[in-house]
């Protein structure tokens, strides 16, 4: 048996769109002599549909699609992701289904049994678990029909009381097909890995997987699906970051003794390279998916904004992203400089907008009711406040959509200004710790110059006052990345960070500023989540609270 693994970009209720997608897929299989082609988890909806699954329509659209895609499946079967309605009166109204369709009609369905319900998953909300297991019988082959988090409940610590395989085994399969929407982190490709090869050791059984691929908003989909045969081997692995659809005959899976070397291209595991490929991917498929081309951005001569616009010109194209330099009284000349450089290395367009006229008009207004008080942080943020406003001007009147270019160290410990520099469509490094963006531009720059040395080498500075450099608030941010990665990704104390050799007053006063910010973030664009615990959909925490605040 020929078996065929479609690694697609859906797009979330674009029915059409998908449909379109699979049938061409389908087709292709079959004219390459598949047997079977495979797509992913929630394939005919995308995934997360999050509350459109509550819309009565939605669902109906969703078995509208299947039934379009049946008649395609003549010659050829399928094994697709979507949700189903749930027959029973006691539960949830739906399931995560796996729908097996043949002979121009559907032939059974699969329900998943394990739904996890925690950082950026929510499909306990949705969906009821299965309690039938239940195989595919298809051309004297058994496939055992897993979804994502089925396969995941192996190991040490295992976080629900069944193993869908361990019911599924007794049938006597001799595959397992797992369908997932498993998403990207840095980190994520070798955990999965190691829990796909554990379940293959643990049952004696080949397995293929398929993955999504391509960015829902703030989640990324590496795509990276494979087969791996019953010895624990990966022999074959379709493309990261890119749609792919491969052909593999079941009974060389079966009978595989090809070095894993020779099987397949390894991705890259330099934690750098993988975000820059995914942040790439992510604002491409936000823009191509809201149906925008083109994004405007405020250009500082700083490293955070000139990564994010050798981002955006990689992932739109140079042309189709706006610079915009909006020197202040406080702006130093190499910092404009810096700006210019880059823009004409990437040949991309700009504008230079001083923003001193409008500060002194502010300033002249509001003079007679700041009671003679002293310059500070509220002139700082009208400065910030102005950028935000012409950015957002020229975002109307051009149609573009202005990217976010703050860093996850400031938006964790609120060194930004709602409405100024936290303004945004998207938040392209808002999951990328400071020291990690200077790894970006030196990644950027590893073949020639793009992001002019300066910007690198020189001490961060928001330039708003006199001299001002982000140390005269900050720590140094190779102590405060640390600090926050162990609170936000590891979740360890402040007794823990104390212990492990922080010093306790540069401790309590980090989280105190995480948590009292937390109602900036709760007004921040979305964020290209790309590590374990990203500000978002995937940590939620009171705004009023008092822990550790």
């Amino acid at each position: 048996m020929k078996i065929a693994l479609a690694q697609i970009n859906y797009h979330i209720g674009n029915f059409e769109n998908n449909i379109k997608k699979i049938t061409n897929a389908i087709t292709y299989a079959k004219q390459q002599k598949a047997d079977l082609v495979v797509f992913a988890e929630l394939a005919i909806s995308g995934y997360p549909p999050r509350d459109f699954l509550e819309f009565d329509d939605f669902i109906e659209k969703c078995k509208s699609a299947i039934d379009t895609i049946a008649k395609k499946c003549i010659g050829i079967a399928a094994i697709i992701g979507s949700p189903t309605k749930n027959p029973e009166e006691k539960g949830k109204n739906l399931h995560n289904s796996a729908y097996f369709l043949a002979n121009g009609r559907i032939v059974s369905k699969h329900h998943k049994s394990l739904l996890p319900n925690y950082d950026i998953f929510d499909e306990y909300r949705y969906f009821e678990p299965n309690r039938n297991f239940e195989i595919i019988n298809y051309q004297k082959h058994k496939i055992a029909v897993t979804i994502c988090e089925d396969l995941w409940n192996i190991g040490d610590d295992p976080l629900y009381t069944i193993n869908p395989m361990d019911e599924l085994v007794k049938h006597q399969p001799d595959i397992i097909i797992n369908i997932a929407a498993s998403p990207f982190d840095y980190d994520q490709d070798e955990k999965r890995k190691n829990i796909l090869i554990q379940n293959v050791k643990k049952y004696k059984l080949p397995l293929l997987y398929v993955n999504h691929v391509g960015a829902q908003t703030e989640l990324l989909f590496d795509g990276g699906s494979m087969v791996i045969n019953d010895k624990g081997e990966i022999i074959y692995q379709l493309d990261y970051f890119k749609e792919d659809l491969k052909i593999y005959d079941l009974k060389k899976i079966k009978n595989s003794k090809i070095p894993i070397s020779n099987c397949f291209k390894k991705k890259s595991s330099d934690k750098i390279a993988l975000i820059h490929d995914a942040l790439i991917m992510g604002i491409k498929n936000y823009f191509e998916k809201l149906g925008f081309k083109k994004a405007i951005l405020g250009l500082s001569g700083g490293i955070d904004s000139a990564v994010t616009l050798v981002l955006a010109a990689k992932a739109l194209g140079n042309k189709n992203v706006k610079a915009v330099l909006l020197p202040s009284g406080f702006s130093s000349a190499h910092s404009i400089k810096d700006a210019e450089k880059l823009v004409k290395n990437l040949d991309s367009p700009y504008d230079i907008i001083s923003i001193e006229e409008a500060y002194k008009s502010f300033d002249n207004t509001l003079k007679p009711f700041f009671n003679n008080l002293p310059f500070g942080l509220t002139e700082e943020n009208i400065q910030a406040r102005i950028r935000g406003v012409i950015l957002m001007a020229l975002s109307n009147k051009f149609g573009y959509i202005l990217l976010n270019t703050s860093n996850k160290s400031e938006a964790a410990v609120g060194y930004g200004t709602l409405y100024g520099d936290m303004s945004g469509g998207l938040s392209v490094l808002g999951d990328v710790y400071k020291t990690e963006v200077f790894e970006l531009a030196r990644y950027i720059n590893k073949n020639n110059e793009i992001i002019p040395n300066n910007t690198i080498i020189k001490p961060p500075s928001a330039e708003l006052r006199p001299g001002q450099k982000d140390s005269d608030s900050l720590p140094e941010y190779d102590i405060l990345d640390k600090i926050l990665y162990q609170y936000i990704e590891l979740r360890k104390g402040p007794h823990e960070l104390i212990r492990s050799g922080f010093e306790e007053s540069i401790v309590r006063k980090i989280l105190k500023l995480v948590n009292t910010n937390e109602y900036k973030r709760h007004q921040t664009p979305p964020i290209l989540r790309v590590s374990t615990k990203a500000f978002g959909m995937g940590r939620r925490m009171p705004i009023v609270a008092k822990y550790l605040s």
